[in-house]
């Protein structure tokens, strides 16, 4: 079971999680081999850390928890919110080209993807529903965009409002690939 875990960093907590980010790192070199997507959002420039983003595979709801509030800088208190729901991956290409990170919500709506496509050559390299723990109705999307974030919500605007069943708002967030080089 996929499970997308979205933390918020605290205001000016910037020169704490680089000092404690190899203890960061080796936290999630634990899950690297169930570590689907990884990386941080960045602010509007690139240049501070803003949150942090996972899509990792665990056994429940509970393995997703404890996974989100034993991470380091969780503990560390440098987080100042962290969002966890299950997902169902429907794309995960190559990413590394990936600029952006575009988050809908909405209120449950039936699941259905049935033809539902991502074209090839679309810059969408990552694209989850946000799920509800049955995978019965999605409740959002995530999905990782080759495309600036002024961009990138209207490559993803299409597939949303199909996922949801009704147009829906949408934020972008400028993102990275993150973990070990």
């Amino acid at each position: 079971m996929h499970f997308y875990l979205h933390a918020q960093d605290r205001a000016g907590v910037g020169a704490e999680l680089v000092a404690r980010s190899e203890e960061h790192w080796s936290y999630m070199d634990r899950f690297a081999d169930r570590l689907v997507l990884r990386g941080p959002t960045l602010s509007d420039d690139g240049e501070e850390h803003t949150g942090s983003v996972h899509v990792v595979d665990l056994s429940g709801r509970a393995d997703a928890e404890r996974f989100g509030h034993e991470e380091p800088f969780w503990r560390a208190g440098l987080y100042a919110d962290i969002v966890i729901s299950r997902t169902v991956v429907l794309r995960s290409g190559a990413t590394g080209t990936s600029t952006a990170l575009v988050t809908g919500r909405w209120s449950p709506a039936r699941h259905r993807t049935d033809g539902l496509t991502v074209p090839d050559g679309s810059r969408v390299d990552f694209l989850a529903t946000l799920v509800d723990d049955e995978s019965a109705r999605t409740t959002g999307i995530v999905a990782a965009v080759s495309a600036p974030p002024d961009e990138a919500v209207s490559v993803v605007q299409p597939l949303a409002d199909r996922l949801a069943g009704r147009p829906v708002t949408l934020t972008a967030h400028r993102w990275q690939r993150g973990g070990r080089s």
